[in-house]
């Protein structure tokens, strides 16, 4: 792994969170950061993606595509024009926000990925875990360009896949 794309993760944002959509307008660098995301999860049996509104979704497409799986889209609370069901949480700002996913989205039993662009305190990630687990699914994996090691405590049942771009 080269990693010369993490190199294009602005840093400098205001705030507590890098901005990774540089990394995803080139082209050669998004694609050798998918190569070598794909390759981390290599070994790792699952049905489905489930990427996570909104930066996760062109990470999950990605991924998606490579592997011959699936996406599966959980979405910002109101934004499904759909029956759907929902989970609160609390995110990184200390902002109340909801997550939904089409009762429909998932078959029981399936084994899902879930993908978002950076993992910060994992309440996100939780939030579409308990999604998934209503709909009689199982978490395969969680993988993302970074999981902050804030989130990792939480998220510790499961097999974690990142690019490690937070350095």
């Amino acid at each position: 792994m080269s990693r010369r794309y993490l190199d294009l993760i602005d840093r400098s944002t205001t705030g507590n969170r890098c901005d990774v959509t540089p990394l995803f307008a080139d082209p050669v660098t998004f694609g050798e950061a998918l190569d070598d995301l794909v390759g981390l999860i290599g070994g790792l049996t699952f049905d489905v993606v489930v990427a996570v509104d909104a930066l996760g979704f062109i990470l999950g497409t990605g991924i998606a595509l490579r592997t011959g799986k699936g996406l599966v889209a959980a979405r910002k609370g109101g934004k499904l024009p759909a029956a759907c069901d929902a989970v609160s949480f609390v995110d990184y700002t200390g902002q109340t926000k909801t997550l939904e996913l089409r009762p429909d989205a998932l078959r029981q039993g399936a084994r899902a990925l879930i993908v978002d662009e950076w993992v910060e305190t994992g309440a996100q990630v939780r939030a579409v875990l308990t999604l998934i687990e209503r709909r009689g699914a199982s978490v395969a994996g969680i993988a993302a360009i970074n999981i902050d090691d804030a989130a990792r405590p939480g998220l510790s049942n499961y097999p974690l896949f990142d690019l490690r771009a937070g350095g």
